[in-house]
């Protein structure tokens, strides 16, 4: 299920806003949820920064604040590379300079509808599901977790689990079905390792320290071919 937050300084557009969100997800029958809602931009950097957040719907003008909708994409960007940004305004000379944040889609305050926010989640969807898309669908419930989070995958009897940067997601499934970048790189019979997020290798401990902390270690069948797979000076320290 993809997380959506919503944040505008006015709340009536923001229930508003809710209300058409969840009727076009139900309409369509999208696996998606609200899961946050809020008119402070603060509230709003606090929750993304600290939860699983795939979509994020922002209002561009803050009235009475120094900071506006771009300010906080800017924030959002440094620790959420992949979410998406759908921006809400009523000005066009920002929609040109929304477009740096990596903005998938703008709409306009006052002419959204059932039918234009329709159109704009069905290519959202669409786009995450295409083989190029940043986040991977772990589960038959449409659960969503962004590739570039994802520290390492554990095999653990049954269950797979999701390392990601904030927390693990855990689903049952098997190494071979999964389908990934070639930066993951199989290092052991239960590990898979998400190679751009490396922040050392270990080789006297056969162990492998991921950038969030974690860890996770290397198995002798696959040492050798692990080791050819990635550039060892690279991570090492």
């Amino acid at each position: 299920m993809l997380n959506f937050v919503i944040c505008d300084d006015n709340i009536h557009m923001l229930n508003r806003l809710s209300l058409l969100f969840e009727k076009v997800f139900m309409k369509n029958n999208f696996d998606a949820q609200i899961v946050f809602k809020t008119t402070d931009y603060n509230e709003l950097i606090s929750f993304v920064s600290n939860n699983q957040v795939a979509v994020v719907v922002l209002d561009i003008e803050f009235t009475g604040s120094n900071a506006n909708g771009l300010d906080i994409a800017n924030k959002i960007r440094e620790f959420n590379k992949n979410c998406y940004l759908i921006f809400i305004t009523s000005h066009f000379e920002y929609i040109m300079q929304a477009y740096k944040y990596k903005t998938f889609d703008y709409l306009i305050k006052n002419a959204i509808t059932v039918e234009t926010l329709t159109n704009t989640l069905k290519r959202l969807f669409d786009d995450i599901s295409s083989p190029s898309n940043n986040f991977l669908r772990i589960d038959n419930k449409g659960t969503f977790v962004g590739l570039n989070d994802i520290q390492f995958i554990e095999k653990s009897g049954v269950r797979i689990i999701y390392h990601a940067f904030k927390k693990d997601l855990v689903t049952y499934n098997s190494f071979n079905k999964i389908v990934l970048p070639n930066n993951f790189v199989r290092c052991h019979r239960s590990f898979i390792a998400n190679v751009n997020n490396i922040s050392n290798i270990s080789l006297s401990t056969n162990s492998i320290l991921f950038k969030n902390g974690s860890v996770c270690y290397i198995g002798p069948k696959y040492k050798s071919s692990f080791m050819e797979a990635i550039n060892y000076e690279a991570v090492s320290k």
